[in-house]
């Protein structure tokens, strides 16, 4: 069995120790999930696992011929090349062997006299064979295509950053090492996509080790846990779920320790002021233990919570409303005579297909991108705060606090108390140390939450965020989501994890290119769930019929004619059905007569809704009895 075996590793950033001597073992079949809040070390670890990075101390040990393969957030690849080029041009041992043989095959075709080139051919076509290095180009088109990317003639530098993501994730799965290391693998990703993916690791035979902020991923994939925290390793076994409970427990433990030892160093210290000093030297020894004790209190250190806590300004009835809003780029339909009244206090999720326009339309809403036709209203009490996908270009020799400075030097929390810039910092898990830091010092994820920070400080109360889960740690989500839970305004979100959409996201817009887009109201794990209801093949009533009938039982009578109640239903069904027409017409003369009223309106729409459902069952029921009418 393969396995590798992490020594005593220490890794610094800076001034900062990211973990220290920490040790752990991974085995063949492990599946672990990395996590901790953004700047803990995650990424810094997986690049010490690869080799990218060397630990200031400890060491690796594994066998020699090993394998590591790599996804980093952002994968290495020649922008010149290919898809299916950029992918075999992997430094990986199956990408070496290919590339082998077809210079050996191109030198043996030019002389095919010559003996050395015909060795070279037969020890390069005996170590495609040894390695099962045949049906690789194939492979790499299958994943390709599970991962949405189907043009591989064309070329990385036109790519997206997700497509790039995609390219990657296919090179580092393709070749099958006994450890498969992921950085953030779900970024980008579709959701069929996604599941394919959970599918795929389910069955691979090696090691995996991921960091990802996938909640609803770890659940799937995990069966071990390791958590960064302030330079130590915890370990969990279990997944996600396991996780959560597991750290609740251990927390609630060092929490009891803790308090412990305070009561015993208070024991301690009044002891000590009833003249210790003064006694015999026999209790030197208790004196020692005093300063033992004063010197490790107050060393527990727990990931505390981000709290936000900030006042926002009053939101008023007209909050956003698209009207017949269209938009195109070049052949690629965005927006196709779309309308829309967006809400106080509507939570709507936006998904789909990537490229199908998502980020576009919050574009569209922030006045940033304009429509070919229709328009966009914003309400008078709008205060829109927009968290791009994006971080703001922010110069690295700028300090934290003076950053944030430039909102303000204090801002105003729910209760109407002044809060500064030092206080919403700590509470944003940003230690006063730190305040004075150098931005250019921070990790990815801390930028991004000390952008998400500076635009909640500007009090918004109408949030546009562009896959916000993207760079932002687990923790940060999670209270991130209980302050929009309470958030009094609109939110607007594009987001591909299914577990923040859950949370967050009530009514859906769900692109599916070209303009398509698809409307439900619930949550989104609901809305997966009547897909695959839908995509399952329909047996009809009369099959059922067959299947619970024996073959010698006499066939109910067929139906040939209404029912004396079914004619009295049909002799009056067409009025009923001009009447909802008429009732129709009168609920949407109505809505233009108070398109200022946004209350009145929402009242009307939903009433126009109901109306119109009626007359589709109505008109179903008629065709139905129609067929046997006199």
């Amino acid at each position: 069995m393969q396995t590798l075996r992490a020594e005593n590793l220490t890794r610094t950033y800076g001034e900062k120790t990211l973990f220290k001597a920490i040790s752990f073992i991974i085995n063949e079949h492990d599946r672990i999930g990395v996590i901790g809040v953004n700047g803990s070390g995650k990424t810094s670890l997986l690049d010490v696992l690869a080799g990218i990075t060397t630990p200031e101390a400890g060491e690796l040990v594994m066998p020699k011929n090993y394998e590591i393969g790599y996804l980093k957030q952002q994968p290495d690849l020649d922008e010149n090349l290919t898809v299916i080029d950029a992918v075999l041009a992997g430094s990986q041992q199956v990408f070496r062997t290919i590339r082998h043989y077809e210079q050996t095959l191109t030198v043996y075709g030019q002389h095919p006299e010559d003996p050395q080139a015909q060795q070279a051919y037969m020890d390069a076509e005996t170590k495609m064979n040894q390695e099962d290095a045949w049906t690789a180009e194939s492979d790499v088109k299958t994943i390709l295509t599970q991962l949405h990317i189907t043009d591989l003639s064309q070329t990385v530098k036109t790519m997206s950053g997700g497509q790039r993501k995609r390219v990657g994730l296919a090179q580092v799965l393709i070749q099958s090492p006994d450890l498969l290391l992921l950085d953030e693998p779900t970024n980008h990703l579709d959701f069929d996509s996604i599941e394919w993916l959970e599918t795929y690791l389910a069955s691979y035979k090696g090691a995996l080790m991921v960091v990802t902020h996938d909640r609803y991923f770890l659940d799937q994939v995990a069966n071990q846990m390791f958590e960064l925290s302030f330079g130590e390793l915890y370990k969990y076994t279990g997944n996600y779920q396991a996780f959560v409970q597991a750290k609740a427990e251990r927390v609630a433990r060092d929490v009891t320790a803790e308090h412990k030892q305070q009561q015993l160093y208070k024991k301690e210290l009044a002891w000590m002021r009833a003249g210790a000093p003064a006694r015999s030297t026999k209790q030197q020894g208790r004196i020692n233990r005093f300063n033992d004790l004063k010197g490790n209190l107050n060393t527990l250190q727990v990931d505390s919570d981000v709290d936000i806590s900030l006042g926002q300004q009053r939101l008023g009835k007209k909050v956003i409303e698209l009207k017949n809003a269209s938009l195109k780029f070049d052949d690629q339909t965005i927006l196709n005579d779309f309308s829309m009244l967006i809400q106080a206090n509507d939570r709507i999720g936006i998904t789909g297909i990537n490229g199908a326009g998502k980020s576009s339309l919050l574009n569209v809403i922030a006045e940033r991108l304009p429509l070919d036709s229709g328009t966009v209203t914003i309400g008078e009490t709008v205060k829109m705060a927009y968290y791009t996908q994006q971080t703001e270009p922010i110069p690295g020799d700028k300090r934290i606090i003076t950053y944030l400075q430039e909102v303000g030097e204090n801002v105003l929390n729910k209760q109407g108390e002044r809060v500064s810039v030092t206080e919403l910092l700590e509470e944003f898990l940003f230690p006063r140390s730190m305040h004075g830091t150098l931005i250019r010092k921070l990790s990815g994820g801390e930028k991004r939450r000390l952008y998400l920070l500076k635009l909640l400080m500007q009090q918004p109360n109408v949030l546009l965020l562009d896959e916000p889960t993207n760079d932002l740690d687990i923790g940060t989500l999670t209270v991130l989501e209980n302050y929009l839970a309470s958030f009094a305004g609109t939110v607007i979100t594009v987001s591909h994890d299914r577990y923040f959409l859950d949370k967050v996201g009530t009514k859906l817009l769900i692109f599916d290119g070209q303009g398509h887009i698809e409307r439900y109201a619930g949550r989104f794990s609901s809305y997966l769930k009547d897909q695959k209801e839908a995509a399952k093949p329909v047996t009809s009533k009369s099959k059922q019929a067959e299947e619970k009938t024996p073959e010698k039982a006499d066939k109910p009578k067929e139906k040939v004619k209404l029912t004396y109640a079914e004619q009295l239903e049909y002799d009056k069904i067409e009025g009923v059905i001009e009447d909802l027409d008429s009732h129709k017409s009168e609920l949407e003369a109505a809505m233009a007569d108070n398109a200022s009223d946004y209350g009145k309106l929402a009242d009307l729409q939903k009433e126009l809704t109901a109306t119109e459902k009626s007359i589709d069952e109505k008109m179903d029921r008629w065709d139905y009895l129609s067929q046997y009418a006199d």
